[in-house]
């Protein structure tokens, strides 16, 4: 493996986040949250989440919808009505499991 200087590696750290928000928002929202966070347990507010959580490290302040919308590039509403599905029991209770097993892991 090549040798990075730390400014390198935030750069590309970066830039491997803003491709995986791409890909997410922009490529596959089709892609529900909660088949997300069943199969990999995270999703799209997890990232939002942890984005609020970086900046808050760096004095910086975000309420979670502020969080949310600086995330998803508009109001979670407006994305939800866009994009998700209501959840199936199937869904649901695979999240309840999911979300069981990954508690304070993230």
């Amino acid at each position: 493996m090549h040798e990075m200087d730390d400014r390198t590696r935030i750069e590309v750290e970066a830039a491997a986040f803003r491709r995986l928000r791409q890909h997410l928002i922009e490529d596959r929202p089709d892609a529900q949250n909660i088949d997300l966070m069943n199969l990999a347990g995270f999703c799209r507010n997890c990232l939002s989440r942890w984005y609020a959580e970086a900046a808050a490290e760096h004095g910086i302040e975000m309420t979670k919808d502020e969080a949310r919308e600086a995330y998803y590039g508009m109001p979670m509403s407006e994305w939800k009505a866009r994009h998700q599905t209501e959840a199936t029991p199937e869904q649901q209770a695979a999240f309840e499991k999911s979300f069981a097993e990954n508690v304070g892991k993230g």
